[in-house]
């Protein structure tokens, strides 16, 4: 079993969070509500590495956790 950093991004004004995988280039999902985000980014993970199996290619691993920062300009 293997563990994935997401983000959650909330979506102003609508309501509902994307979700993003910073280790899966291009894994990105959405969810109505916080659960329903984090539930469909478990399914988005799995089926993103399914189709990288399927296709022959490394499924890469998480080294490090993603970092956010907050800058001021």
């Amino acid at each position: 079993m293997a563990k994935y950093t997401i983000i959650l991004e909330p979506n102003y004004p609508e309501e509902g969070y994307t979700v993003r995988v910073p280790a899966l280039p291009g894994c990105i999902t959405y969810g109505r509500t916080r659960e329903e985000a984090l539930e469909r980014a478990r399914e988005a993970i799995r089926g993103f590495i399914e189709g990288l199996q399927k296709a022959g290619e490394p499924i890469p691993e998480e080294v490090a956790p993603a970092e956010l920062e907050t800058v001021v300009v």
